[in-house]
């Protein structure tokens, strides 16, 4: 390391486990993350920030997390060190997760303090010292829905900011000066000053588009953006070229910060496709469906087929979209319909049911995406059996009902709904 100069590597957003009902495309993403962080070592990164959401769930598949903690691991042993804060997703209060059984296994160090503090408590800001670079880290986890303003805008940086050297503030929030358009109006976030003003690098993460500016006072700020993404929305973004999914490599040469966004996501292998089947009758926008798909269709593509408009006759289910996706012949779980804006026809004699036509979708885009086998679970009986289980599983308990007793009538229930005889007694 020369002297006054050191490189370290900037993540967020792995989201590991993401895409449950889609092996093929977590599959991918997995791997995104683990060509991420061979760029750390390709690099020779001194140290990695993770900046929030490493994982989807606090407790993963251990599948999915087994290859992911072995390269940090790696890492690790190599004498590189990995600074992590909670996101909004891979932190649950009172419980484990993860990443504390990580920390506690010497992966990772946690920066930012984890305990709920009461409304508008004051608090000082603990830091952690890199002992090869002398950098100063210091951060603050996410929480859903925004919980975690009230912690920036009670917190006392004062002796944060006296330290000397090169400070690095880690955070899992959205700013809001920094917001993509099309998010301002639904996405609270806090203020670019809400962060502690002195920082060289501000290392963002929460928001799965990546984006550059200043912090207060100064200091580069940046957000990498989701390594690969957990919705068609990011998916779109990244082949669009409007994020960089990867990781960030960051250069401090005399105490200035300069970036570069390195790219691990396959982006080659994802395929969008569009087709509206509004007015046509199933059998039509079936063909059709079969036709774009096949055009698309190559050995190793992600397909991401979004199915809009109103069908001429017959409901979402009748499109059979698991049977389409099997005649294929790509990989399990390589096909990800997006049916949220299908619907069915509204009867002439009266007003359309929104509140049915997005329930018919949902359950259409859960038949979809969890290939079903069986020929009792495919097209209109398939939707009225599923309705039926919803209306039974969510039918509330009776006074005096015990829990025993309620769980086992919500099983003969469900059974029942689902046309499963029980077995006969040994």
């Amino acid at each position: 390391m020369e002297p006054g100069r050191f490189v370290f590597a900037h993540l967020a957003d792995a989201h590991v486990g993401a895409w449950p009902r889609s092996p093929a495309v977590r599959a991918a993403l997995r791997e995104s993350v683990l060509r991420a962080l061979e760029v750390v070592e390709r690099r020779d990164a001194e140290f990695l920030l993770v900046s929030g959401d490493l994982f989807h769930t606090p407790v993963p598949d251990p599948a999915e997390v087994a290859p992911v903690a072995s390269a940090l691991k790696r890492l690790v042993d190599q004498g590189r060190r990995v600074y992590v804060i909670y996101g909004s997703h891979d932190y649950v209060a009172h419980r484990t997760s993860w990443l504390d059984v990580l920390a506690a296994a010497g992966v990772f160090v946690k920066v930012a303090p984890e305990a709920v503090r009461a409304e508008g408590t004051r608090w000082t800001l603990p830091f952690q010292v890199d002992g090869r670079t002398g950098a100063r880290i210091a951060g603050i986890s996410g929480r859903s829905h925004g919980l975690d303003r009230d912690y920036f805008r009670s917190v006392d940086s004062e002796a944060f900011r006296a330290e000397p050297g090169f400070k690095i503030f880690q955070f899992h929030a959205a700013v809001e000066e920094y917001l993509p358009p099309g998010l301002r109006e639904h996405v609270r976030g806090i203020r670019r000053d809400d962060l502690p003003a002195g920082c060289a690098y501000y290392a963002g993460g929460h928001i799965h588009m990546s984006y550059v500016g200043e912090g207060p006072g100064g200091g580069l700020l940046v957000n990498p953006g989701a390594v690969f993404g957990t919705s068609r929305t990011d998916v779109e973004n990244v082949v669009r070229g409007s994020t960089h999914p990867g990781i960030v490599i960051v250069t401090v040469e005399d105490g200035r910060a300069t970036h570069e966004f390195v790219e691990t996501a396959p982006r080659e292998s994802i395929r969008l496709v569009d087709v509206d089947v509004s007015g046509k009758p199933v059998a039509e926008a079936r063909a059709e469906l079969e036709r774009e798909l096949e055009a698309t269709a190559a050995p190793g593509a992600l397909l991401f087929p979004r199915v809009h408009g109103s069908l001429a006759d017959g409901g979402p289910s009748a499109l059979a979209l698991a049977q389409v996706a099997r005649g294929l012949g790509p990989e399990e779980g390589a096909v990800t319909w997006d049916v949220r804006d299908l619907a069915a026809p509204a009867p002439e004699s009266e007003p359309a049911d929104r509140d049915a036509d997005i329930e018919g979708s949902e359950i259409a885009a859960l038949l979809a995406e969890t290939l079903p086998t069986s020929a009792w679970l495919v097209g209109e009986e398939g939707e009225r059996r599923v309705r039926e289980l919803l209306r039974e599983l969510g039918t509330p308990r009776a006074e005096g009902q015990t829990k025993i007793e309620y769980e086992a009538d919500r099983v003969s229930a469900a059974r029942k709904a689902l046309g499963i005889v029980p077995s006969p007694a040994r």
